[in-house]
């Protein structure tokens, strides 16, 4: 396992994360973050890298397109043991990003909301952030990805402890997020499906 130094967060639900960025930033290592994420984090005290200042690229169609960029998933889908991944990301200036931490738009409580339009669904639906999701759940032999604030803890604990986060939990986590997202992409589908004029 590589050692954590570049993380990327944005989430949601921003339970416990100030928490755990402030711990990550304490081992050193460099956070990455978008929006109110990064609003959150630099208001507890964090330092933090935006998006698009690391892809050099702005945010842009009103937050539409923002982490969909080759420097995010090629940082996150290289494979660090390949050396042609390795000569192409030096050559085209991308680096590894070893931890993801996101949770997704919330597209469920937004439909529940008495009045809810299509449009605002469909403005709820997250695109970025499952793409980056399984970017890093298809590489988890190498990136930690976080779904889950529930597994903050453990992520920081195997950290402290080995200096990494395991194979194990790695792979547990990255189960994780194919769960949530294939969840995620049917609750959509069930939504747009009742709309169909019959």
């Amino acid at each position: 396992m590589a050692k954590i130094k570049r993380a990327l967060i944005s989430v949601t639900d921003k339970s416990g994360i100030v928490e755990f960025a402030k711990a990550l930033a304490g081992m050193g290592v460099d956070i990455l973050s978008t929006g109110g994420t990064a609003k959150a984090l630099r208001e507890g005290g964090i330092k933090v890298t935006d998006v698009s200042e690391y892809t050099g690229f702005p945010e842009m169609l009103d937050g539409r397109v923002k982490t969909l960029h080759p420097k995010i998933h090629g940082g996150l889908l290289g494979v660090r043991s390949n050396p042609e991944h390795v000569r192409v990301m030096k050559e085209h200036g991308i680096e590894n990003i070893d931890l993801v931490a996101i949770n997704l738009y919330p597209f469920k409580q937004t439909i529940a909301k008495p009045g809810c339009t299509l449009e605002d669904a469909i403005e709820n639906i997250d695109i970025g952030g499952p793409a980056m999701l399984r970017s890093a759940a298809k590489n988890n032999e190498s990136v930690t990805v976080v779904i889950d604030p529930a597994d903050y803890a453990v992520v920081l604990d195997e950290i402290r402890a080995r200096g990494e986060v395991s194979k194990e939990t790695n792979f547990r986590l990255a189960v994780k997020v194919f769960e949530t997202t294939s969840a995620y992409d049917s609750m959509i589908a069930e939504y747009l499906k009742s709309k169909l004029k019959k």
